[in-house]
């Protein structure tokens, strides 16, 4: 597994207005090939009266595949454009959309280029880039006289808690990111004077932006 990746945290939605063409551009993180295609599918099936639903997407840990369509529009002016944005971005596991509903004037092939390069970004960004970092979920015990040490330490280093459950101990939810999850157990060790136990949960992506996460 990839320690991050990027990608978006969410379908995105927008539209422009180009010399009376409407251009929408949907985004949409996704696992696999078949979900991008459901997604094609479903886009253009909602806007099956369109005049070109230009897509493009990729896949896999290396964008392993990458797949797109110009839907009619004149070769290498829709389709690659879409892709490009996407690759330019170095995104992962994405697919975009550009819906086209022509306004009566032509735009060009650099038109063209330029106007799906924009519905592909306004698309990506409404979806929200961000980096997907592979986190640990651990399980920490720790008793109530140390409670307050560890919950100062957790939330000036900013970690990620999920939950708190209190029973005669304190039972602390917190994703930690996999890079730095032994550091983290020394830390909480030392300042637990060794009585802290760790439990190892599952591994899971968190959305990060800004370090923060989404």
């Amino acid at each position: 597994m990839l320690e991050s990746y990027r990608t978006i945290h969410k379908y995105g939605k927008d539209e422009i207005m180009i010399n009376k063409s409407r251009f929408i551009g949907h985004a949409m993180p996704i696992g696999n090939e078949e979900e991008a295609l459901e997604f094609i599918d479903k886009i253009k099936t909602e806007h099956k009266d369109a005049t070109h639903n230009v897509y493009a997407y990729v896949v896999g840990d290396n964008n392993n595949i990458q797949r797109f369509s110009d839907d009619g529009e004149p070769s290498g002016t829709a389709g690659i454009p879409v892709l490009e944005v996407i690759k330019k971005e170095n995104l992962r596991n994405v697919v975009v959309v550009v819906t086209r509903y022509f306004g009566g004037i032509k735009l060009g092939a650099g038109g063209l280029i330029r106007a799906y390069t924009k519905g592909a970004k306004i698309g990506l960004e409404a979806g929200i880039i961000v980096d997907k970092v592979l986190h640990r979920k651990l399980k920490v015990r720790v008793n109530y006289t140390s409670y307050g040490v560890i919950e100062n330490f957790l939330n000036q280093e900013g970690y990620i808690i999920d939950n708190i459950i209190y029973d005669d101990a304190v039972n602390i939810y917190v994703y930690i990111d996999t890079k730095v999850v032994n550091n983290f157990i020394k830390k909480i060790t030392n300042l637990t004077n060794g009585t802290a136990e760790f439990e190892y949960l599952e591994e899971e992506y968190i959305s990060i932006k800004d370090g923060k996460k989404v």
